[in-house]
């Protein structure tokens, strides 16, 4: 059975960016585990379940799945998981990501194994993609560099952040999406004219946004 483990912030995930993914591999027949940095139930971002947002329809449906799936009520503490036993490892986006999946030794070494993995494959979305600035190989380059990758660009950073890169919460963003993927070598291109961006090279397959998520899950299932 194919399966799929699911790294999801406690800092603020993106409610499309999981649910879509989630629900989508889910109903293809994946078996899918979630974790999350401590083994806490991951936190969604506020923003990304007001209906003035996002919709009313999709508010509802991501409340829904958040609040009733057991997997990211109850998930694993991402060091007790070992990604070369999936098939896939997926990385939700948010801002929440900044703080911690992006940052996290264990998160990244996941990273590393499902790229380096025999046929698995990593999916990457939205402020996750900021993990690539970090991750390094084990002779110390970039694991993005020279790859073809999209994500949160800085275009759409600079509608949410004020002068001095505070959130609309208040908390400060450490570091932009696209700034520290360029410079650890990532060949970016968030494909800003497009509705979707949706990027695979290798067995790494980036997305750009919210908007990108249902296209990002089925290219990782046509990619398995």
């Amino acid at each position: 059975m194919t399966s799929a483990l699911f790294i999801v912030s406690e800092d603020g995930y993106w409610g499309e960016e999981c649910i879509e993914p989630l629900t989508t591999l889910t109903d293809a027949g994946v078996d899918v585990t979630v974790a999350t940095p401590t083994g806490g139930a991951p936190v969604v971002d506020e923003r990304s379940i007001d209906p003035d947002e996002v919709g009313e329809e999709l508010a509802e449906r991501v409340v829904e799945v958040h609040e009733n799936d057991e997997r990211l009520q109850d998930p694993e503490p991402i060091a007790q998981v070992d990604a070369r036993e999936y098939d896939a490892v997926v990385f939700p986006g948010g801002h929440g990501t900044a703080w911690d999946v992006n940052q996290d030794r264990h998160a990244r070494q996941a990273l590393l194994q499902a790229v380096a993995g025999d046929g698995s494959k990593a999916l990457v979305v939205c402020h996750a993609v900021g993990i690539l600035g970090f991750t390094r190989e084990a002779d110390g380059s970039f694991l993005v560099e020279g790859r073809e990758v999209t994500g949160f660009p800085n275009e759409w950073e600079e509608g949410i952040v004020d002068e001095n890169d505070l959130m609309p919460d208040g908390r400060k963003l450490p570091y932009w999406v696209e700034d520290e993927v360029k410079a650890a070598g990532g060949v970016w291109d968030a494909e800003l004219d497009s509705d979707t961006s949706v990027t695979v090279d290798g067995d790494l397959i980036t997305a750009r946004g919210p908007g990108s998520s249902a296209a990002a899950a089925q290219t990782l299932l046509d990619e398995l």
